[in-house]
């Protein structure tokens, strides 16, 4: 049973190709399936979260990323009465147009696309879904329905958005120009998006060794967490269950985050009382953290970037990874003979370029480059 003002699928603004109805599915769950069975979302098992895909099989990598926002926005829309449907297509979707190496990738391809137009990860995985996806006989990308795609366009400069607009006047562009939200299934992803990487980098960085329990003190958000642990289960300070003091930490860490977000969104849902989607739309953010909460997870995310993102050893795999697409795209701009064919003989090569590496995985980045250079830059 769906609120009034969550997205409802039989009141979806449609596809751009329109479509008959599937039999046995709504338009957003064809839209999940659709994402799931397309190339980018296998290549995503292949792209670096934070730690590099040959680094280490436990680390999370862009695919298990995006299962775990899925799981986390379900959660959270079943409780709220929000379209879970529509949450999982987006948050399986979100990452799609994410570069190999991370955002180390797409740092350096944007700074490689400066003259050509930029390069925004948001923007790329709607043009994964939009174009590049090449399944169907009748139209290029995935043709998915409005809503999903209002979702994936996350962010998006305004100089890009009036591109969009232009082409799909009073599409899934014009909010930026609008300064109006997306759907509160949308909102929600977001914030599904920031639970998870959160607590997963944790994860990993404590796994790696970059990251120390000890050190993890100096975040009150974990803290707090930690300290309930070890009151329910004292034994868990012991070296040897070290692993289970932080599995549990982080699992009530993250439910308290969860809990946060729907009970601060239920108190402005009754605030706002919107009457439909379209209506929540216009009433500001509505799916949000308290702010205590906000200000908390802030401090955690500005710990990360300085202790884990920003890390010697992290850093020094990142300058190699910002140089393979660097040379890469030069290569490929000087050479485009060197892309695959379909990639080769497209008019706009620098967009071209940029389309190919992006759609790249950590591991054939790295083989391209020592392909194109004999230079192996990623052991």
């Amino acid at each position: 049973m769906l609120e009034i003002y969550a997205c409802q699928a039989e009141h979806s603004r449609g596809r751009q190709h329109p479509e008959p109805p599937a039999p046995t599915r709504n338009d957003f769950q064809r839209d999940r399936d659709r994402i799931v069975h397309s190339t980018a979302f296998r290549r995503l098992v292949y792209k670096t979260q934070v730690f590099l895909n040959h680094e280490g099989d436990l680390f999370r990598t862009r695919m298990t990323h995006s299962l775990e926002v899925a799981q986390l926005g379900r959660s959270i829309a079943r409780s709220l009465g929000l379209n879970e449907d529509l949450v999982e297509a987006v948050a399986l979707a979100h990452d799609l147009g994410h570069t190999p190496f991370g955002h180390a990738g797409q740092d350096t391809l944007n700074e490689c696309m400066t003259a050509y137009g930029g390069f925004e990860h948001n923007l790329q995985s709607l043009r994964v879904v939009d174009h590049l996806e090449e399944r169907y006989p009748q139209f290029d990308g995935l043709n998915l329905s409005f809503e999903t795609r209002e979702g994936i366009l996350k962010h998006c400069a305004r100089r890009n958005a009036l591109i969009i607009e232009a082409q799909e006047p009073g599409g899934v562009a014009s909010r930026f120009l609008l300064g109006t939200q997306p759907s509160l299934e949308a909102q929600l992803c977001n914030l599904a998006d920031a639970i998870a990487y959160n607590a997963h980098d944790i994860d990993d960085g404590v796994r790696s060794g970059l990251l120390k329990l000890a050190q993890m003190e100096e975040v009150p958000l974990f803290q707090h967490y930690k300290t309930i642990t070890l009151q329910l289960y004292p034994s868990m300070s012991e070296v040897s269950k070290s692993r289970r003091l932080l599995y549990e930490t982080i699992r009530r860490m993250l439910s308290d985050q969860v809990y946060d977000v729907i009970n601060t969104t239920r108190e402005n849902l009754q605030k706002h009382c919107p009457k439909s989607a379209d209506e929540a739309r216009q009433a500001g953010p509505l799916v949000s953290f308290g702010g205590p909460m906000a200000e908390q997870v802030q401090a955690m995310k500005s710990f990360l970037y300085k202790h884990l993102y920003r890390h010697p050893q992290v850093m020094t795999t990142t300058t190699a990874a910002q140089e393979v697409v660097r040379e890469l795209f030069a290569a490929y701009l000087s050479s485009p003979q060197e892309m695959s064919p379909d990639y080769a003989a497209r008019d706009e090569t620098p967009r071209a370029v940029a389309d190919y590496i992006a759609g790249m995985t950590d591991r054939f980045a790295a083989k391209e480059h020592e392909r194109l250079t004999g230079r192996r830059l990623l052991v």
